[in-house]
């Protein structure tokens, strides 16, 4: 998922309803779980996408501000 930012990958669950799940595995400590949801329409909406992409900033500000305390 690019337009979330590099490293993030996407989880497509299909059954009767459509899930969706966005997380980054690139970092050795763990896995972070952006954002989960139902999907209710064929195109992912605006709001998820700014709020994963939110998330993923919010992310990357916490690991440099841990990285420069240590």
């Amino acid at each position: 998922m690019a337009s979330i930012g590099p490293g993030v990958f996407e989880i497509r669950i299909h059954t009767r309803v459509e899930y969706r799940v966005f997380y980054v595995a690139k970092f050795s400590e763990g896995i972070y779980v952006l954002h989960a949801f139902h999907k209710k329409t064929r195109r992912t909406p605006k709001t998820d996408i700014e709020l994963a992409r939110r998330r993923f900033s919010h992310l990357l500000r916490d690991r440099r501000g841990r990285r420069e305390q240590a």
